[in-house]
């Protein structure tokens, strides 16, 4: 098995690839981690047999997502909330209605956000040597000394990419063997060194501390004792998500196939024949609340008069209606004078309060809108839950004309085109504690907001970051890993198992 046909998904205008192999009678998406290349993995022969092991129960969907491997290039690294709709594209063109949702490294944080927003797709979660958040606070149960160690890495690895320096990290195993020739190529044929950059640094300020919380599917989080990702993080994460299970697999290096290509697939089998299901009556899912509220319509009412000012409303929720469609949101309610709406991703959210205000300015409307994003109960199609009381209060906290949102949300979209201002700190009347709040201003100027594919904004390439053409020794590795895996597998097994 060598993964078969590639084929494309599409999301945005953006081509993914990926490969659909093994007769299982469940899906299994794999989500990549930092860089991919499909070719790649079939000339690696324990990570072949890895997903040998997988497909043995699955159907396996393996994708390289945008930027790396033999997926469309982008401009600079895409935003986390673009990744999960990366992860959504490429399980739509598989047709894969449900899926066990494997998200390796980076890969976790794509994973995570679906199993949170979207848990109708997950039938299961595994985490694999990934973290919850990529910076240190003060409730994490990691040192912080790892989190130094961890940037470090990637601080170097974005200075010198296409040198070894990450691929080293990975696979300490690997690089005390004379595979090591070979790992600066693999590091240059799955990325650019702009590209590698943008996603490393954008890496930065990651939170998925609330969105861990708020997931309520099966989860199996499995980690290594690695020098990389310390297996602190990975003990981190599952005390986080409720009922997860913690296994520990083997060996220092940060590619799990190395020591663990037998035991990963087993340890997953296992998991899913004896996991037990979410409870079919609960319906908590972390989603995005905009209340919105017409400023001031009893005086307009007065001033126009029953008929007129009906028109008025009926084109103003003609046009809610549309930008619901357009920026993919759910209308809930009608709350008097405003509406309550909901949205999977955070960034189409603030994307279509902004929008709506504008149109309510042509209008000669003055629209407030509030934001807010965490877990709430979904029941008969109503919403309910502390999340839509705050979205509520900040809505009443905003003033006339603007759009106002809470940190919560501005940390979800880290990354991406738009700009916030912030308003200072403020009570929430029935909330406890005191919270930040930021008026969200769209995009920045010249900007492409959704439903353009989105991009991580902070770490463009720069005019002189044009992708470097390969080298002769990364073309040969490539070229031999897409005509000859098999051969090529046979002669990496060998070179492993060679001492320097």
């Amino acid at each position: 098995m060598d993964g078969g046909n590639v084929e494309y998904a599409e999301n945005d205008g953006v081509s993914i690839a990926y490969q659909v192999f093994g007769q299982g009678p469940r899906d299994l998406v794999f989500v990549c981690g930092t860089m991919s290349h499909l070719e790649l993995w079939w000339a690696d022969p324990l990570a072949t047999a890895m997903l040998q092991g997988l497909a043995r129960f699955s159907r396996v969907i393996l994708f390289d997502k945008p930027g790396t491997g033999l997926s469309d290039p982008v401009p600079a690294a895409p935003t986390a909330e673009q990744r999960t709709s990366d992860v959504v594209a490429v399980m739509d063109a598989a047709r894969s209605r449900r899926a066990v949702v494997v998200g390796y490294s980076e890969g976790g944080c794509p994973a995570m956000m679906l199993a949170a927003t979207q848990p109708e797709r997950v039938e299961a979660l595994v985490l694999l040597a990934t973290m919850a958040a990529t910076e240190w606070h003060e409730d994490m149960g990691v040192d912080r000394s790892a989190y130094d160690a961890f940037w470090a890495v990637l601080d170097e690895a974005s200075a010198r990419w296409g040198r070894g320096t990450l691929m080293s990290a990975f696979a300490p195993t690997l690089a005390s063997s004379p595979v090591r020739r070979l790992l600066p190529s693999i590091e240059r044929a799955c990325m650019s060194p702009a590209m590698a950059r943008s996603v490393l640094q954008g890496m930065h300020g990651i939170d998925l501390r609330a969105t861990a919380a708020a997931i309520h599917v099966p989860t199996l989080v499995a980690h290594a004792p690695e020098t990389f990702v310390a297996q602190a993080f990975g003990r981190d994460v599952a005390d986080r998500i409720p009922g997860a299970k913690l296994v520990a697999l083997q060996g220092p290096d940060h590619l799990p196939w190395i020591h663990n290509s037998e035991l990963f697939p087993a340890l997953i089998e296992q998991f899913l024949t004896g996991a037990e299901p979410a409870p079919p009556d609960e319906r908590r899912v972390m989603t995005t609340i905009v209340f919105t509220d017409i400023v001031e319509s009893t005086r307009q009412l007065s001033a126009l008069g029953d008929a007129a000012w009906q028109g008025v409303v009926t084109e103003h929720d003609r046009r809610m209606n549309a930008l619901l469609i357009r920026y993919d949101g759910e209308h809930v309610k009608h709350t008097g004078d405003g509406r309550m709406a909901r949205f999977n991703r955070p960034g189409r959210a603030l994307r279509f309060a902004v929008a709506m205000r504008d149109e309510a300015r042509e209008l000669g409307l003055q629209l407030r809108a509030g934001v807010h994003t965490g877990e709430c109960d979904l029941v008969d199609g109503d919403v309910f839950g502390m999340t839509v009381n705050i979205a509520a209060r900040v809505a009443a906290t905003a003033r006339p004309d603007t759009v106002l949102t809470s940190s919560t949300v501005r940390d979800l979209v880290i990354g991406s085109a738009l700009s916030f201002g912030s308003t200072g700190m403020h009570d929430l009347k029935g909330v406890p504690g005191r919270w930040e709040l930021l008026e969200c201003h769209g995009d920045a100027h010249g900007a492409a907001g959704a439903p353009a594919y989105e991009t991580d904004v902070r770490h463009e390439p720069g005019d002189g970051d044009a992708a470097r053409p390969l080298r002769p020794m990364d073309r040969a590795v490539l070229l031999s890993a897409r005509r000859a895996p098999r051969t090529t597998r046979r002669v990496l097994g060998r070179l492993r198992g060679q001492r320097s």
